[in-house]
């Protein structure tokens, strides 16, 4: 079944749901052998080598990796393109979006597909809203660990029951349409320092190194702080995509931070 479709055009859904998945997994692991892409093969009857092409192909386009000088495939199409420009600064759409089509192909509801987080209902919200929210959340969470091969990027622990897809810039402060759930508005941590750093007394300056807050560096060891004394004036390990936005390292800096 999986190359029953082989030869055939790629329409403007499938291209949208490999765009969503190229957002969701190391650029590094787009391949024929990777099992995410082995299951979208098998949703949209093509080969895994059909689909890991048309993610490379669409990688020509990826901002990010011009600035690297890395091309992806030579063969990208006007489609590939024009997908790329219309949700590469509108996350929130490309996520939902994709999860609908994903609902069409798979004959489910989205409801029915959107079970990530145990978010409650956004006041004066309705239901929608609250599935838009977890999925959302859940395309933010594995576009952000992936690029930072699911390990935070100031310890390294990679236990993925500890790891925070954490915001730069609070959600509630956030653009919905450009920062929401923009990788490039995240940082994968572990739980203490997400806390830290949700709460301002951690931050990572724009050349990706940490600053520990006065507050925190003037108590003694013996509080159990060493983990977040430890790593002032650390870099942060790099993300292989996604990197950081200066912009919004900066309001964390100048807004959350505490000195």
């Amino acid at each position: 079944m999986e190359s029953e479709r082989n030869g055939i055009m790629w329409s403007e859904e499938e291209t949208i749901l490999a765009f969503d998945l190229y957002c969701r997994i190391p650029f590094s692991k787009i391949n024929k052998r990777n099992p995410q892409i082995i299951v979208l093969a098998h949703l949209l009857g093509r080969t895994p080598s059909s689909v890991g092409l048309k993610m490379a192909n669409l990688a020509h386009y990826d901002p990010e990796l011009q600035k690297r000088s890395v091309t992806g495939m030579g063969h990208a199409s006007k489609l590939d393109e024009e997908i790329v420009s219309r949700f590469i600064n509108n996350w929130e759409a490309l996520s939902y979006q994709a999860k609908k089509i994903e609902a069409l192909f798979q004959d489910k509801s989205v409801e029915e597909l959107a079970t990530y987080g145990t978010l409650e209902m956004p006041v004066g919200g309705n239901r929608e809203q609250l599935i838009i929210a977890r999925v959302n959340q859940q395309f933010f969470r594995e576009a952000v660990l992936s690029s930072y091969h699911q390990s935070c990027c100031i310890t390294g622990i990679s236990i993925p029951a500890l790891l925070v897809a954490s915001h730069i810039k609070p959600w509630s402060a956030c653009d919905p349409k450009t920062e929401r759930t923009n990788p490039r508005n995240g940082l994968c941590l572990n739980a203490l320092h997400d806390r830290a750093f949700d709460k301002g007394l951690i931050t990572v300056l724009p050349n990706l190194t940490i600053r520990v807050s006065e507050s925190i560096k003037a108590r003694s060891s013996n509080d159990g702080v060493a983990w977040l004394q430890q790593c002032d004036r650390q870099r942060i390990h790099s993300p292989e995509r996604f990197s950081p936005v200066k912009e919004l390292l900066e309001y964390h800096n100048d807004v959350i931070f505490i000195p």
